[in-house]
């Protein structure tokens, strides 16, 4: 299938004065390389999609003739909080001797950014496990030292994490157990996209044993599929003569892992404690999510030390230093005797997650052989380019904190205009709660960003950021920063638009809430309230990411372009995830969109009155019959 949206390829440049024009270059090489692959992409039908962003079409006809009516309407009509992707962090820490407790803490410190609404940690000695997890900040989780003193043991894994299905509940915080076979804890980052099969498939005799799930968790059912295989891998050696089972543990873990890869779809980075095994890791075969392998020598001299994340940014305050990626389709197991044993177990076929380097890793993170930081200044670079043939007068460049700001610095030194840091961001702000009218909205978000008029006054700004998600946030700072003085606000966003989810462990909001939803680019500059607006390229994206790993043939980047890269999603498979609410609206939030559509539809019909009105003396001195007169459409020229 092909995907059907408004498009961003080169040359989408919206502000006044200027189209934005489509062009669609099919014969690319990385055109060519999509068409070639095995994928189900999301066809999007134009203005009659149900997913359209009726709203935003409603809001730019109303703009024309009020538009600061309608852009108070903007903000008043969406959720006041900015929508961060969300996601989660895992960690794992191998020692031959002293507790790993602390240095397990310090790794989920250095990846809180990837999840902040439960903490857990499990650690070992082999004889006995200890365990924690509840909701809450890495901080206030493990806070306490008596419960810090209760994790002993030398090998251990950690998670951060936020729901990507299933729910938000301490029930569902991480690490999952089972007691059988061996016994085995684990965590995993990513999201699986076939669970209600899988959750059948565990619930029935056709799994090794009727396996009870106590949660919606997707996790729990990927763990229970390992689970189930190493019973089918134990009985397979039971009947054959001779064969040892006790001695062949670490064989049924590699054998289960290829049984449970050929039934799991989706993306998945996981991390185990098995009891009479090891520390296990493994990653889906399209290393969707990253997973990294750390090393260091053990201060006693018995050995090497292992630690393997979400991000090698975990490494570096431990101690530990980069070895590798584990590769999609491998399982790597540090055995209770600390030695390292690696298998591949499918054929891998390496498709990165594209986001992880715009917005959700750590710009001092190496993700596939790929420098975060790097790829930002490029994705500066890139935009610089564009910027330059859009004959804005720009007078600055001020970074969206914090994400934004490496492609910032850089668009500023190619450009040869000045940085400056003009939106203050409150570190100490917790979690911002429905507001009931606008001015408390817009409170809460002078609360977090705070413009300097000595930078902006009597300037025209650039502002850069990362993505635009939903717009609501980005629109209010547009009218912060006007009010601190600006005389014009330009906009680039260092990402393409997202028109779609990302369901492969990253919680973007569904379709409807997107703001580039059934958008044109210039659509999206008059609903965001800004002088011009600029998206990155998909394939200016996708070309810096294959110029700095050569060996990677393909990134997924299904929230710009719908092409999922495991093949198995369809529109229907989205419209399921919707309506059973992942990325929905609250109650409040439903009823707040009902009643501000409500408004966006009066304003339309009086800015088409108000066109009406004002074409009827022209029509009246015009020669016209009134059948030619009735013909003239609204806001048409004479």
């Amino acid at each position: 299938m092909q995907t059907t949206m408004p498009s961003t390829r080169r040359g989408a440049i919206a502000g006044p004065g200027r189209k934005t024009s489509v062009v669609v270059r099919a014969g690319s090489a990385i055109a060519m390389r999509r068409a070639k692959a095995s994928t189900a992409s999301i066809v999007l039908p134009s203005s009659s999609s149900s997913f359209v962003n009726s709203a935003g079409l409603r809001l730019s006809v109303a703009k024309h003739a009020n538009s600061s009516h309608s852009r108070a309407l903007t903000a008043s009509s969406r959720a006041h909080t900015r929508t961060a992707p969300r996601m989660c962090g895992i960690v794992g820490i191998f020692k031959h001797e002293g507790a790993a407790n602390v240095e397990l803490y310090e790794g989920l410190l250095m990846l809180q950014h990837r999840g902040q609404d439960s903490a857990g940690m499990v650690t070992t000695n082999w004889e006995q496990f200890k365990e924690l997890k509840e909701n809450g900040l890495v901080k206030d989780v493990f806070a306490k030292e008596e419960v810090m003193n209760s994790m002993i043991g030398h090998c251990g894994i950690a998670h951060v994490r936020y729901p990507t299905a299933g729910s938000s509940s301490a029930q569902e915080a991480q690490p999952f157990f089972v007691n059988s076979p061996l016994g085995i804890f684990l965590i995993h980052n990513g999201n699986l996209t076939n669970t209600a099969e899988l959750r059948e498939t565990l619930n029935s005799s056709r799994s090794f044993f009727n396996r009870y799930l106590r949660t919606s968790s997707d996790s729990e059912v990927l763990l229970n599929v390992l689970a189930d295989e190493i019973h089918r891998a134990h009985q397979r050696c039971l009947q054959t003569t001779g064969c040892d089972a006790n001695s062949r543990k670490i064989d049924f873990l590699f054998e289960a892992g290829a049984a449970a890869m050929q039934q799991l779809q989706g993306s998945y980075s996981c991390l185990a404690l098995v009891k009479d095994v090891g520390m296990v890791a493994f990653r889906d075969p399209h290393g969707i999510r990253p997973l990294v392998l750390g090393r260091r020598d053990s201060a006693s001299g018995k050995g090497e030390e292992y630690c393997i994340a979400s991000e090698d940014c975990a490494f570096g305050p431990i101690g530990f230093t980069r070895v590798r990626d584990v590769n999609p389709g491998e399982m790597v197991i540090i055995s209770e005797d600390g030695k390292l044993h690696s298998r591949q177990l499918v054929e891998g076929q390496l498709s990165p997650c594209i986001f992880e380097y715009i917005y959700l890793a750590r710009p001092d993170s190496v993700l596939n052989d790929i420098s975060v930081y790097n790829f930002q200044l490029e994705l500066g670079t890139r935009l610089a380019k564009r910027i330059k043939d859009s004959n804005w007068e720009i007078d600055l460049v001020c970074p969206v904190p914090d994400g934004s700001r490496p492609a910032a610095i850089q668009m500023a030194h190619d450009m040869d205009l000045p940085y400056r840091e003009g939106l203050v961001k409150n570190r100490y702000v917790g979690r911002t709660f429905i507001m009931p009218d606008q001015r408390l909205r817009e409170m809460s978000v002078r609360r977090k960003l705070n413009a300097m008029p000595a930078v902006f006054e009597g300037k025209n700004v650039l502002l850069v950021d990362d993505s635009i998600v939903r717009g609501t946030t980005m629109s209010q700072i547009v009218e912060m920063v006007r009010r601190a003085g600006a005389k014009k606000v330009y906009l680039a966003s260092a990402s393409p638009p997202i028109r779609f989810p990302n369901v492969y462990g990253v919680d973007l909001p569904n379709r409807k809430e997107f703001v580039a939803n059934g958008l044109s680019v210039e659509q999206v500059r008059e609903v965001l309230g800004a002088d011009g607006l600029i998206y990155q390229d998909v394939d200016d994206l996708i070309e810096i990411g294959m110029s700095m790993n050569k060996t990677i043939k393909r990134f997924d980047a299904s929230c710009f372009d719908g092409h999922y890269v495991t093949g198995d999603i369809t529109d229907a498979y989205l419209l399921k995830l919707e309506s059973a609410g992942r990325g929905g609206k609250t109650v409040g939030n439903a009823v707040q969109e009902k009643a501000a559509a409500g408004k966006v539809a009066a304003a339309a019909a009086m800015a088409a009155a108000a066109v009406a009105a004002a074409a009827m003396p022209a029509a009246a001195a015009a020669p016209a019959t009134p059948a030619k007169a009735a013909a003239a459409p609204a806001g048409a020229k004479p």
